[in-house]
């Protein structure tokens, strides 16, 4: 049965099948999206790429020390490169690249140069050591920053952490993967509206379908 779906369905649904079998988030229109990233208008936020499973945070109130906090593994560091690259090969224009102060974060952002990174407390984790106002206070700092249109033709880069993301977004991206993006659309209402979510390993095959 499958062979005689892949000899008489068009390449759209071939690609359909074969992001469904990758386990990928790449939505059938994905074409639509991709198109309307390329003209801006959107803030795609990211988490920061692969980390060290066996790694803590252990200084949380200096965040200067880097030593004592999580880091990207060398996966995570590749795929960063690799998902900057897809972006340069798409020509998605990015105006700007916020970071969470963690250096998961800022060195995601980093390598995947696409803009000049700002880190910022507002996207920064912050668990129990912060005030519950103060978590409250970061989650709506997101939602503004993802509900706030980009500089006219290009867009905003978020790199952040899964609390962050939950705490802004809602439980619906309880599964949120690390490297993973999700891709907002800000309305004149200052809304967002989540268009897509990407796994860090899509962005490399939809260059190469580009092509």
């Amino acid at each position: 049965m499958l062979i005689r779906f892949v000899r008489f369905a068009s390449l759209p649904a071939l690609l359909a099948l074969f992001v469904m079998a990758a386990g990928s988030r790449i939505a059938p229109a994905q074409t639509e999206w991709l198109d309307a990233l390329r003209q801006g208008g959107h803030v795609i936020v990211f988490r920061h790429g692969a980390t060290h499973p066996d790694q803590a945070d252990t200084d949380l109130f200096n965040l200067d020390n880097v030593d004592k906090q999580q880091q990207l593994n060398d996966a995570g560091r590749a795929k960063a490169r690799e998902v900057g690259e897809a972006f340069r090969k798409l020509g998605i224009p990015v105006a700007r690249v916020h970071t969470s102060m963690f250096n998961r974060a800022v060195e995601t952002g980093k390598l995947m140069a696409v803009g000049e990174v700002t880190p910022t407390i507002d996207i920064s984790e912050g668990g129990l050591i912060v005030s519950p106002n103060e978590n409250q206070r970061r989650a709506e700092a997101m939602r503004k920053l993802a509900a706030t249109a980009p500089p006219a033709g290009s867009n905003v880069v978020l790199v952040t952490h899964r609390p962050n993301i939950l705490d802004a977004f809602g439980k619906d991206l309880f599964d949120f993967r690390e490297g993973e993006a999700a891709l907002f659309k800000p309305d004149p209402e200052g809304r967002a509206k989540l268009v897509a979510r990407v796994q860090a390993a899509d962005w490399a095959k939809l260059a190469q379908s580009a092509k």
